[in-house]
């Protein structure tokens, strides 16, 4: 019964960090498919792609720490280094999607790059979602969660003497 009750509260908490997740990560991601379209009319498009996503994944992970994963301050270090390492294989998931869509349409417009573009991203930021929640920000909940863990109540023992025998001893304490 209590591990019921642990996955019933368990299950809003992944939800809601889900939902910011896409909220966060959605809309800077949403920002960066324009600013990618923006910047490969200068620098070609692989190039264009790697510098918004090295910008868009510090930022990502700045929002994660501190509204998604609940973390409660800026991302370490550590984190923007393991965040950075999910980023790559999104990268890598845009740029096979975008060369694939090269190879598929010989001149595609601008409406269906950007729908490429998104859906790749999506699918790439579902699987970051499971990497961020799980491996990256895992030990700030764990440690958060451990601290709740720890904190027990305060038990005292009461010594308990031998009851009188005696009704007058009784009332006399009374």
């Amino acid at each position: 019964m209590e591990t019921a009750r642990n996955r019933q509260s368990a299950a809003p908490a992944a939800f809601t960090a889900f939902a910011r997740f896409v909220l966060c990560g959605g809309g800077v991601g949403l920002a960066s498919s324009f600013a990618v379209a923006a910047l490969a009319s200068w620098v070609p498009w692989v190039l264009a792609n790697a510098l918004i996503t090295a910008v868009s994944t510090l930022l990502a992970t700045e929002l994660h720490a501190r509204f998604t994963f609940g973390a409660g301050g800026r991302a370490t270090w550590r984190q923007h280094a393991q965040s950075a390492g999910s980023a790559v294989a999104a990268y890598a998931v845009t740029c096979v999607a975008m060369l694939v869509l090269q190879l598929l349409v010989a001149a595609p417009g601008a409406v269906l790059e950007q729908i490429v573009y998104l859906s790749a991203s999506a699918l790439a930021g579902v699987a970051r979602f499971a990497v961020l929640r799980l491996v990256v920000f895992a030990r700030t909940r764990s440690q958060a969660a451990g601290a709740v863990r720890t904190a027990r109540p305060v038990r005292t023992t009461v010594a308990r003497t031998a009851a009188p025998d005696s009704r007058a001893v009784l009332c006399r304490a009374a």
